[in-house]
C-alpha cells in the first residue's frame, strides 16, 4: 500500500459552480416501433426477450461468492444482482439493406424483416453513459463509456506500458446483450416468434475498504480501478483489449467505505504480464485529502466479471484527523477543487 497527502489550496472549497451544473449523463427520449399493417403478409418476428440478472460470473479457480457469501458484508449476494431495463433496442444488419434500429418494450415487441439472411443485436436502450459506437455490423458494434476526470488523481501505482496516462471513465450503465445470426425470415400474417435471452455485458465489484483506524474522521471516500477494459464487443460479450481507469464515488461506512462499481470487467489478451491498481481517496471532516494505493493485480486475475475486491490495513492518525483545523471540523461539501469533471463525447 502507498499513501500520501493531497493538500487542497483551500481547505473548505465548495464545488465548482460549472461543475455542479453538469450532468454525467444524458439519455434520449426512444419511441417504441410500431407495426402499421398487422394483418399483411410480411417478414415479421416478435422477439420474446428473457434476462439473465447476475452480477458477476465466477472464473475458473476463483471464488463462488454466491456459495461463500460473508455474513459480516450484511447484505445478501442476491441484492447486487441488477434490475430489469426499461425497454429494448434491437439492430437488424441485412446484406441487401442498411442497418435498421428499432424500439421494443422491455419483453420485447415485433420487428420487420427484409428478405435474405439477417442478423440481428439486442441491447437494453435506457443507458445514459454508455456510449455505442461502429453499429455498421455485428463484428465491429461496440460499447463504451464516457470520459471523467479526477484533478487529484495521478495516474495507476503502475503507470501504463507505452508510457501515456490510461483514460479515466465513468462506471458504465447496466448494459445487457444477445446476437442473432443468419436468420432468415418467411412471410406470414402473423409475426414469428423468437426467443432471445440477454445476458449482462457490465458486471460489478463490490469495493469494500477497510480502516483499521480513525473512521471517525472521515467525510467522504472514492476510489479509481485501474486496467479495466475500455469496452465491449455487443455481439458476444468479449472485451476490448484497451484498457481505462474506472472512477468511482464510495459510501463513508462504520468499518471504512464500500461501492458497487459497475465495469466491462478486464480487458482481453494475455493477463499474464498485466496489472491492476485500486487508488483510494478519504477527504477528512478537516477538508484534507488522503490518498492511498493498492495492487489488486491477484484478485482482479481471480474474477474478470465482478466480485469482490477487499483492502485494508488504512489508519487515519489524530494528527492527521485534527491537524488544520485546530480541533474542529470545517464545512466539507463536496471535494472542492478535486470535483470529478465528466466529459460529454
Amino acid at each position: 500500500m502507498r499513501r500520501h497527502v493531497i493538500f487542497p489550496k483551500h481547505m473548505a472549497t465548495a464545488p465548482l459552480a460549472a461543475v455542479a451544473a453538469l450532468a454525467l449523463c444524458s439519455c434520449e427520449h426512444k419511441e417504441l416501433c410500431e407495426d402499421h399493417e398487422p394483418h399483411a403478409l410480411r417478414n415479421r418476428v416478435e422477439i420474446i426477450a428473457d434476462y439473465e440478472q447476475r452480477w458477476e460470473y465466477p472464473a475458473e479457480g476463483g471464488t463462488d461468492w454466491e456459495a461463500a457469501w460473508p455474513g459480516e458484508f450484511g447484505f445478501s449476494y442476491a441484492s447486487l444482482n441488477p434490475q430489469l431495463p426499461k425497454g429494448l433496442r434491437t439492430v437488424v444488419f441485412n446484406e441487401n439493406d442498411i442497418p435498421r434500429t428499432c424500439n421494443l418494450d422491455v419483453y420485447g415487441g415485433i420487428v420487420p424483416l427484409a428478405d435474405g439472411s439477417n442478423d440481428m443485436l439486442l441491447y437494453n436502450n435506457d443507458t445514459e453513459c454508455i456510449v455505442f459506437s461502429d453499429l455498421n455490423s455485428t463484428a465491429t458494434a461496440t460499447a463504451t463509456t464516457r470520459t471523467r476526470t479526477r484533478p487529484s488523481y495521478k495516474g495507476s501505482l503502475f503507470g501504463s506500458s507505452d508510457g501515456t496516462d490510461e483514460v479515466t471513465v465513468t462506471p458504465p450503465d447496466m448494459l445487457y446483450g444477445a446476437s442473432v445470426e443468419g436468420y432468415v425470415p418467411f412471410k406470414t400474417i402473423e409475426p414469428v416468434p423468437l426467443e432471445v435471452l440477454l445476458t449482462p455485458l457490465t458486471y460489478t465489484y463490490y469495493v469494500r475498504i477497510e480502516v483499521a483506524k480513525g473512521q471517525k474522521y472521515m467525510a467522504l471516500a472514492r476510489g479509481a480501478l485501474s486496467g479495466m477494459a475500455r469496452g465491449v464487443y455487443l455481439k458476444d460479450g468479449s472485451t476490448t483489449g484497451e484498457t481505462a481507469t474506472v472512477i468511482f464515488d464510495a459510501e463513508v461506512t462504520g468499518f471504512g467505505a464500500e461501492a458497487s462499481v459497475q465495469s466491462f470487467g478486464t480487458p482481453a489478451g494475455d493477463d499474464t504480464g498485466r496489472r491492476y491498481a485500486l487508488n483510494v481517496e478519504i477527504r477528512l471532516r478537516n477538508g484534507k485529502v488522503l490518498s492511498y494505493d493498492y495492487d489488486v493485480t491477484e484478485q482482479l486475475r481471480r474474477q474478470p466479471r465482478g466480485g469482490v475486491i477487499r483492502v485494508s490495513g488504512i489508519v487515519v492518525t489524530d494528527e492527521d484527523g485534527k491537524g488544520g483545523s485546530g480541533g474542529f471540523d470545517v464545512d466539507v461539501d463536496g471535494w472542492g477543487e478535486y470535483e470529478d469533471i465528466p466529459i460529454d463525447m
